[in-house]
């Protein structure tokens, strides 16, 4: 039972991390919109819609990420293989919600696939990628942390005397 608490309270914190990051470039395209056409142009504001957005990939990433590479850690996967995975969980996410509207409104939704689908893959992409540049950092400061009442520990002068070649 912890087990899958971790992991959900993980894919959580994981999609807070991409619905950050998803809002910022939202908050970016609405202030482009409005410096150019001095309106937003959209039903939902932008920052809100790529936050939602931003969440349920993270979490679909995650849940990706926990299906296929289960068991290891952060160290042991490669940067590119993780934004693979970030790519796949963004375009399932893109095919998941053109398929729903077109359910509601339009059922020739291909072209909109055609649309979304590279952009929300490069933007799980980018986000995987970030998201393991942040874990690994993370984990290298808690290491260097850990490391540094090693410094104090030093040599006795028995075993500086033999380490140094004088024996004795």
């Amino acid at each position: 039972m912890k087990k899958w608490l971790r992991r959900i309270r993980g894919a959580i914190g994981m999609g807070l991390t991409w619905a950050t990051a998803w809002f910022g470039a939202g908050m970016i395209m609405l202030l482009g919109f409005l410096l150019v056409t001095g309106s937003t142009g959209a039903d939902v504001p932008y920052p809100l819609g790529f936050g939602a957005f931003g969440f349920v990939a993270g979490v679909t990433f995650s849940g990706v990420l926990g299906i296929v590479e289960g068991r290891r850690r952060f160290d042991q996967m490669s940067l590119p293989r993780f934004a693979g995975w970030g790519a796949a969980g963004g375009f399932l996410l893109s095919a998941i919600f053109v398929v729903v509207v077109a359910l509601a409104e339009d059922p020739a939704f291909l072209g909109n696939l055609v649309v979304l689908g590279p952009v929300f893959a490069a933007a799980g992409a980018g986000s995987a990628a970030s998201a393991l540049a942040l874990a690994r950092r993370a984990e290298d400061r808690e290491l260097l942390e850990a490391g540094e009442d090693v410094d104090e520990v030093g040599l006795t002068e028995d075993e500086a005397r033999e380490l140094l070649g004088g024996g004795g």
